[in-house]
């Protein structure tokens, strides 16, 4: 049909039509919220690069698991600043480790959160690389083993689901067989199925302290070029045992999103990456842009695209503007 019989703008004319016809909707229950917990007392640092965004010691961490509880948001993941760092990242799988006793303080006073935590090596080595360096690089085989302990040592102490990061070959398998073998075969594995090397990050690696003391990432995170690449890695996560994938960063990667989406029936995650919030937020701050309308589109585009669960630092925000 074409115009004058067809008039697309008879639906767009009213409100109570177009919220009929909306096509796609953003609820409290899509959101996860980053939460970075810091090892000490009294600590509430705000990250330069994130407004509204803090490293915590562990009873800040719990206050704000309340707060984050309230709002419906029905789940956070973890993410550590140990004491002290070594070169094999050894308060990654520590019993008594930050995110470990993070866990078990969430745990014990917020009902009904689910605790998500991320499972890799770069907040606790002293190199800020994801693994054990040999010969220069990220020894593959020799990380998988350690992923394998954090995540089983995350469980233990009560986590819900795990998350490993790391893009090392092998460790969504390896992580599997290590919680089936333990009696944890009921914890799901969400897993950064399609993680780009990219430059996103930055912000996060300050909210982290995850900055590699040499190198990049390039050897394990996949080139930002590549589109059927993401496709394999998130077949082959989903063969070795993976319950949800997740592409990594968000904004960029729309096209990964809905690839992944047409491809696939599992659960499909996107997160939306440090370096996304604060570009959102810098431009806010200056006067540029109308914070809430972005941050609401961009929760939409994110939807649109495929995603049933968005991993954002905007999740309080978005949370408290639902309830309008």
């Amino acid at each position: 049909m074409f115009h004058p019989v067809f008039r697309a703008r008879r639906i767009r004319g009213k409100e109570i039509f177009r919220r009929m016809v909306r096509e796609t909707s953003v609820s409290v229950n899509d959101l996860v919220y980053p939460m970075f917990s810091a090892f000490g007392s009294g600590i509430r640092k705000e990250v330069s690069s994130m407004p509204g965004i803090y490293q915590q010691s562990i009873e800040h961490i719990v206050a704000e698991a309340k707060e984050v509880q309230e709002l419906g948001i029905p789940a956070v993941i973890l993410f550590g600043i140990p004491e002290t760092k070594d070169a094999v990242g050894s308060d990654a799988y520590s019993e008594k480790g930050i995110i470990q006793e993070t866990i078990r303080a969430i745990k014990a006073n917020v009902k009904d959160l689910a605790v998500i935590t991320d499972v890799c090596m770069c907040e606790y080595t002293d190199h800020g690389h994801c693994g054990i360096i040999r010969d220069g690089d990220v020894d593959n085989d020799a990380t998988i083993d350690l992923l394998a302990r954090e995540a089983l040592s995350h469980v233990r102490a009560g986590a819900d689901m795990v998350a490993p990061s790391d893009m090392m070959d092998g460790r969504v398998g390896a992580i599997r067989e290590i919680l089936d073998k333990n009696s944890f075969s009921h914890i799901p594995i969400m897993s950064y199925a399609v993680k780009y090397a990219s430059g996103y990050y930055g912000p996060f690696r300050e909210a982290a302290e995850s900055t590699p003391q040499f190198g990049d990432r390039r050897s394990y995170q996949m080139d930002p070029a590549n589109r059927l690449e993401a496709i394999r890695e998130a077949q082959a996560d989903i063969d070795e045992g993976a319950d949800i994938i997740m592409v990594k960063p968000g904004l960029p990667y729309l096209d990964i999103v809905r690839e992944l989406r047409n491809h696939f029936k599992q659960p499909l995650a996107v997160y939306n990456v440090s370096g996304e919030y604060s570009m959102i937020k810098a431009a806010a701050a200056n006067g540029w842009i109308d914070e809430e309308r972005v941050i609401m589109e961009t929760m939409l585009g994110f939807k649109r695209a495929g995603a049933d669960i968005i991993i954002t630092y905007h999740a309080k925000e978005v949370a408290r503007w639902l309830m309008k």
